[in-house]
């Protein structure tokens, strides 16, 4: 008998994990076909769409940008101010298809589509079998709904009580669900807009930007649409060739930018949790209640409990205010500042390190930062947006698994396949190290990647001036490092933008390794 007992618990065991990995996997694939879709339709209109100016570019960079933008990864091989209106938008439409708040709002409708089909397939698994001979009579007397639903439940030996208080609960849960995903469309809508009016009205009163637009030919439309949305998508694409470099006297603009970039990422969750819950006391709806009551029933990563909302708020600004103290400890009296106030320096260093986390928008050369800071930027877009000091777990958290499936043991850890796709790399660009190690040298390919994976575009660039053997055929251009990169060193990259947005699937992975 324990034999029995003991096969019957593994076997219970190994249908659990294999649910679990089919579910996941399954998710897996749906993501990673959208942002493959997405991508695809994202080049092929950037091919047949005409630049700006007259200026030919190959099928790789095209791509290349086209899954920066949907992948929000921000990594440039092409100059920005080539691309013209049209495309500019479709690049707008590609980041916020892209975005994280976006892709949440398609799990919950993908979430209540799930819902359904399976409620659907239990009430039919649930139906009476076919009547026999000798209850022919009873099949053909009318009975009331209430009452077949009641005998459709009893075949189960559930009670009709608890069978009603079943129904009643799936039901609200799937409101729960349609309201959550109402919420969060109201949340990305109303927070566009808003961002989109204020940067237009400071962009049209204010001469200095209102300036820089004009000399380059940007439309202040199509600058504030496309800046809120890459920047709440945290994406990092800005319009202009320099980013926001042009724009760092304008604290202004900088400060209306700002929010938009922990509204849309970092601190997402607890302005959702935030947004209930003032619509709850507004309200007083039912499912608004179950929501804030059964953020982990919901199976949405970006319903945390309320604990865990205030410890995610206080680690986020933890992160900015060390990198802001190192960051102006470092750079205060650099070249990056001349010419800035006070005021203007704070502003702008607070902006900086605020994208350091996962927006990537910079207002300063990071070709000229010191490598200690570099290396902090390094280490802010390695971490996940939902990085957390949590001191406090739960019980099941504290409950140690004594075996792992063949899945978990053969996955690696995040860095594992980071260092991989570093030395792919180097590999690749081994001809380059050689001959320009100024340029091409591993802090900058570690920066890249890891920029890359953590869907950020942070680049040090590429400059001429700082080759060996200086190249008379040479241009400065204002692309990302990565854009001078091969082909095959480019491909990677994508690969690593694509494993950087899809990373979510795989933040477990590596745990069968003991470093003992």
């Amino acid at each position: 008998m324990k034999s029995f007992a003991y096969f019957g618990r593994k076997l219970d065991h190994f249908c659990s994990v294999f649910h679990k990995f089919f579910c996941s996997f399954h998710a897996f694939l749906i993501q990673l076909c959208y942002f493959i879709t997405l991508s695809l339709f994202g080049y092929l209109c950037l091919k047949v769409s005409k630049p700006r100016s007259p200026v030919s570019h190959n099928d790789i960079d095209l791509f290349f940008t086209s899954v920066s933008a949907a992948t929000v990864s921000s990594m440039t091989a092409i100059e920005m101010e080539v691309f013209s209106n049209s495309q500019l938008i479709l690049l707008t439409f590609l980041m916020l298809l892209g975005g994280e708040v976006f892709t949440s709002m398609l799990e919950l409708v993908l979430a209540r589509f799930n819902f359904t089909k399976n409620h659907s397939t239990t009430v039919q698994l649930k139906q009476d079998p076919p009547p026999k001979s000798n209850q022919i009579e009873i099949g053909l007397v009318s009975v009331s709904n209430s009452e077949s639903h009641k005998q459709n439940h009893s075949i189960l030996f559930v009670p009709n009580d608890m069978a009603e208080s079943f129904n009643y609960n799936e039901r609200l849960k799937y409101n729960s669900l349609k309201c959550l995903s109402h919420v969060v469309f109201g949340y990305l809508t109303v927070i566009h807009i808003v961002g989109v009016c204020l940067v237009s009205m400071y962009t049209a009163f204010i001469p200095s930007a209102r300036q820089v637009l004009e000399n380059k030919d940007i439309k202040i439309p199509t600058f504030s649409f496309f800046i809120i949305v890459s920047t709440f998508a945290c994406c990092g694409f800005v319009p202009t060739n320099e980013n926001m470099v042009v724009f760092k006297k304008n604290s202004g603009l900088l400060l209306l930018i700002l929010p938009h970039v922990l509204l849309g990422n970092a601190l997402y969750a607890p302005c959702l949790r935030l947004v209930i819950m003032l619509m709850k006391k507004v309200t007083r709806r039912e499912e608004l209640s179950y929501l804030l009551k059964n953020s982990k029933e919901m199976g949405s990563s970006h319903m945390l409990p309320a604990l865990h909302c205030w410890l995610l708020i206080v680690t986020v600004f933890g992160f900015n205010l060390v990198q802001l103290i190192m960051f102006c400890s470092m750079e205060w009296n650099s070249k990056n500042m001349e010419g800035l106030s006070l005021y203007q320096k704070l502003v702008a260093s607070l902006f900086q390190v605020t994208n350091a986390r996962h927006a990537g928008e910079s207002v300063f050369d990071l070709s000229t930062i010191s490598s200690a800071i570099l290396v902090l930027f390094v280490v802010m877009m390695y971490l996940p947006p939902y990085t957390t000091f949590l001191p406090v777990r739960g019980h099941e958290n504290d409950v140690k698994r004594e075996e792992k499936s063949l899945v978990e043991c053969l996955v690696f850890s995040q860095i594992s396949y980071l260092v991989i796709f570093i030395i792919l790399i180097c590999i690749t660009e081994r001809e380059s190290l050689t001959e320009d190690p100024l340029n091409f040298n591993v802090l900058n390919i570690t920066l890249e990647v890891i920029s890359a994976y953590g869907n950020v575009g942070f680049s040090t660039g590429y400059s001429c001036a700082r080759q060996l053997k200086p190249d008379a055929m040479c241009k400065d251009l204002w692309v990302g490092f990565s854009g001078k990169w091969s082909t095959k060193g480019k491909f990677i990259l994508i690969l690593v933008m694509f494993f950087g947005r899809l990373k979510k699937f795989n933040m477990n992975g590596g745990k069968a390794w003991h470093l003992s």
